[in-house]
């Protein structure tokens, strides 16, 4: 008889590790199997050295916040996205004192998050955007200056040598953090392990077929052998990354229909030079390019991964027809199907911008690579920097009544109408907010259990259901006790 089990999480990422863990502390008694292909879990876009590691909480982030051609500052999606990570820091912090994660510095660190801008136009934005954010109970701390002899103590490298007279401006919210996204997926999943949840490493899902019963039969094959099998689950989440929309298109969902995915890749310039390591605490997020990506907003950060500190400037952006870093050459054009091929070439159309953005990042060599930096650090030398391949990026392309197709950057999920099968397209700010999308996918997808679940959900997730930013007392009580839980900046 074939295998029946409760759940399928398919892809071994943080947003699968998370929804597991939720699911798990939610109903222990279900059965839960876990699909990875490769090797191991967290090798994609949730390995540390795919990705910057920054805790979005739009502290530092402008595209959460964009100019508003004179008008009035919106802080409403950078307030948002904030709460968002409140709910990721809660989480987090009651799995700490569960024991179900380590030491919170194996996955977490305290990082000033910085925004720096050039030009007297940008300056005056970022001032704007100053004033706006300081008024709101969840970036209560956040500073603003433009003295470079302020600047130089918060990032030295920002300063040193830079060109007297030209306009500058920096804001820094020492309660930032960065984040190593693969630790805290290995930590999620060896808890599960543990707990009787089943870890299916080296086996490749290839197809999902609808039972008459309403449960999915999973086929999937093993990497040793290429040996079949299949399963019947109750429930099914996607989480593979760029490879999500080709197993939900396998699955024939309608829900799925008109959705495309455009590949980005990227690269970093890494160092781990102790003398310039030492000299800069912090994550500095400027303006984007023109026609660039909301993820190819140029940052300069630290990064701690296995308790080993280092700096990356990036991303650069680079083009593969793959959606995943070990996926498949005929991935771009294998996703194409009738219904979403004019959405798709609608988003070519209207984005020129990104094209030439994208061309423009192809001709770069070493050089130029570290020509960008040196707008941020003046005395960076090229010898000092190699470049690292980041991972790959699915931006989410989909009808439109109006334009016919839009390229969406952001995250969403994809659910079936009667809730038994999910997954998660798309990218930024992504890991930062598994909690809060994983919380949603489980009132979408499981209506008759959740309001059960909310008890226990309010012991993991102690605000659950509130706004903080709209409660300075209920904000400034969160944010300290997560901070002395995690070990962070208040």
């Amino acid at each position: 008889m074939t295998e029946s089990v409760d759940v399928v999480l398919i892809g071994g990422g943080i947003m699968s590790a998370t929804l597991g863990t939720l699911l798990h502390e939610l109903q222990p008694d279900w059965k839960i199997v876990a699909f990875e292909r490769l090797s191991d879990v967290a090798q994609e876009s949730s390995n540390p050295w795919n990705n910057a590691g920054t805790g979005h909480a739009a502290l530092c982030e402008l595209n959460y916040m964009p100019k508003n051609d004179g008008g009035p500052l919106d802080p409403a999606k950078a307030v948002s996205i904030n709460e968002q990570f409140q709910q990721s820091r809660q989480f987090w912090s009651s799995l700490v004192e569960k024991g179900v994660l380590d030491e919170p510095s194996t996955f977490i660190n305290a990082t000033p998050h910085m925004t720096f801008v050039r030009g007297e136009k940008d300056v005056a934005y970022l001032k704007a955007r100053y004033e706006v954010l300081k008024k709101q109970p969840l970036f209560e701390g956040i500073e603003y200056s433009e003295d470079s002899r302020v600047i130089n103590q918060w990032a030295p490298l920002l300063m040193q040598k830079r060109r007297k007279g030209e306009p500058f401006a920096a804001t820094r919210v020492p309660a930032g953090t960065d984040v190593d996204f693969g630790a805290l997926t290995h930590q999620l999943f060896d808890h599960l392990a543990a707990s009787g949840v089943e870890l299916r490493t080296n086996q490749e899902v290839r197809k999902l077929k609808k039972q008459t019963d309403g449960s999915w039969k999973v086929s999937y094959q093993r990497a040793l052998g290429r040996t079949p099998g299949e399963l019947n689950a109750k429930f099914v989440f996607v989480g593979a990354g760029g490879w999500a929309l080709k197993m939900l298109q396998r699955s024939g969902i309608p829900e799925i229909k008109g959705y495309g995915v455009f590949p980005i890749g990227g690269q970093f310039l890494k160092t781990t030079n102790p003398a310039i390591v030492a000299q800069h605490k912090a994550k500095v997020y400027s303006q984007a390019s023109v026609g660039a990506p909301p993820m190819s907003v140029p940052h300069l950060d630290t990064r701690v991964v296995d308790g080993e500190a280092s700096l990356l400037f990036g991303p650069f952006a680079t083009f593969s027809p793959k959606f995943l870093k070990n996926g498949s050459m005929f991935d771009i054009v294998s996703q194409v199907r009738t219904h979403n091929l004019w959405p798709m070439l609608r988003v070519a159309f209207a984005n020129p911008d990104l094209i030439t953005y994208l061309v423009g990042e192809l001709l770069k060599n070493h050089r130029k690579k570290v020509d960008g930096l040196r707008v941020f650090m003046p005395t960076a030398k090229d010898e000092d920097w190699s470049l690292i391949d980041a991972g790959q990026r699915a931006q989410v392309m989909k009808k439109d009544a109006e334009k016919g197709g839009v390229l969406q950057f952001g995250t969403e999920v994809v659910s079936a109408a009667d809730g038994s099968i999910a997954g998660l397209l798309g990218a930024s700010p992504g890991a930062s907010t598994a909690v809060p999308i994983m919380l949603s996918l489980l009132k979408t997808c499981f209506p008759e259990q959740y309001a059960g679940w909310e008890p226990a959900l309010r012991e993991l997730i102690p605000t659950y259901g509130q706004k903080l930013n709209e409660n300075e007392a209920a904000a400034d009580e969160s944010m300290t006790a997560t901070a002395a839980a995690l070990g962070i900046s208040r």
